[in-house]
C-alpha cells in the first residue's frame, strides 16, 4: 500500500477555505474581463464533454445526439465542435455506430455516480465500457471510503480501475461539492492523480453543490504541483451546474490564471455539460441556439 501520509507531506496545505476563495476572487477581478469575449467563447465550447447522462436515455435518443454533433460543420462552419460526449456504457455501441466526427467517446463508469458497489463489479463494468468502445472512461471514488479516512482502500481501487481502463483514458470525479474543506479536495485529487488518473473532474452533477470555482482552483493547483513534481500533466474538468456563458468564462479564468495556457486545450480541459452549448453559441451568434 502507498504511503499516502508521506505523500501529502510533499505538497502545500497551508491555506484556508476562506484563502482559497480570496485567491479566486482575485483571479476572477484581474482577469474576468478579458476573457469575457466571443473568442473565449468559442474556446470554451471547444472544450465540452458533450454530456446525456439521464435514465431516460434511449439507443434513439443518442443516436440523434450523435448526428448532430456530425451535422456540427455544417451548420457552424467557423466554429469548432465539442471533442467529446459523454453517455452511459451501455450507450457506448450506438454511439459508436453513429458518430463519424472526429469526436471522442467518454463513459461513465464503475457504479457511476455512487460508487457505492463491490470494487470487482467496478473492474468489471470499466473493462466492458472499455471493450465496448470508450475512448475515455469517468468514474467517482469511493466517496464513502474517503470521507471514512480510508485513504489507502480509495488509492488502490482507482489504480485498479486504471488497469482495467487499458488503452481508454480514465478521468477520476471527487465529486467534490460532498468534500468537507479544501484540504479534502487536495487530498482527493493527490489520491486521484497518484493512481494514475489522466483527468481529475469535479462533480458528478448529482449531487449539490456541483462545480465551484474553489474546487477548480483547488484541483488547478494540484496538478500544477504535481506536475512541477512529476513532469506528468494531467487534465481537469469540472462539471455539474455549469450551464452559462458567464460561468465557462469564469472556469476557463482560474484555469489559465492557475495553469497557464498550455493547459487551455482539450487534451488537458474539458467542461462537462448538456447545456453549455446552446448557450455559447447563443452567445457566440447574438440570438438564441437550441442546436444541442
Amino acid at each position: 500500500m502507498k504511503d499516502l501520509d508521506t505523500l501529502f507531506k510533499q505538497y502545500d496545505f497551508s491555506f484556508t477555505d476562506e484563502s482559497v476563495k480570496n485567491a479566486v476572487k482575485d483571479i476572477l477581478t484581474k482577469n474576468f474581463a478579458k476573457n469575457d469575449n466571443k473568442e473565449v467563447y468559442r474556446k470554451c465550447l471547444s472544450l465540452i464533454d458533450l454530456t446525456s447522462l439521464n435514465a431516460t436515455d434511449t439507443e434513439e435518443k443518442i443516436e440523434k445526439m450523435m448526428q448532430k454533433v456530425n451535422d456540427f460543420p455544417q451548420h457552424f462552419p467557423d466554429t469548432q465542435n465539442v471533442p467529446a460526449v459523454c453517455v452511459y456504457p451501455a450507450l457506448v455501441p450506438i454511439a459508436r455506430k453513429t458518430l463519424n466526427a472526429d469526436t471522442k467517446i467518454a463513459a461513465v463508469s464503475a457504479c457511476f455516480p455512487s460508487s457505492q458497489t463491490f470494487i470487482e463489479a467496478k473492474i468489471a463494468e470499466v473493462a466492458l465500457t472499455a471493450l465496448a468502445g470508450a475512448d475515455e472512461i469517468d468514474v467517482v471514488i469511493s466517496l464513502g471510503k474517503f470521507l471514512g479516512g480510508n485513504y489507502g482502500e480509495v488509492f488502490e481501487e482507482l489504480e485498479e480501475i486504471k488497469s482495467a481502463c487499458r488503452n481508454s483514458h480514465l478521468k477520476v470525479i471527487l465529486e467534490s461539492g460532498s468534500l468537507p474543506s479544501c484540504a479534502d479536495i487536495k487530498k482527493a485529487s493527490i489520491i486521484a492523480i497518484a493512481a494514475g488518473a489522466d483527468f481529475i473532474k469535479t462533480s458528478t452533477g448529482k449531487s449539490e453543490p456541483a462545480a465551484t470555482l474553489e474546487a477548480a482552483y483547488v484541483m488547478c493547483q494540484t496538478i500544477k504541483e504535481f506536475y512541477e513534481k512529476n513532469g506528468v500533466k494531467t487534465g481537469f474538468k469540472p462539471a455539474g451546474g455549469v450551464a452559462v456563458t458567464k460561468e465557462a468564462v469564469e472556469f476557463y479564468t482560474v484555469v489559465e490564471a492557475v495553469l497557464g495556457e498550455e493547459w487551455l486545450n482539450s487534451d488537458l480541459f474539458r467542461f462537462g455539460a448538456s447545456r453549455l452549448a446552446n448557450n455559447l453559441l447563443t452567445s457566440i451568434y447574438d440570438k438564441e441556439i437550441k442546436y444541442y
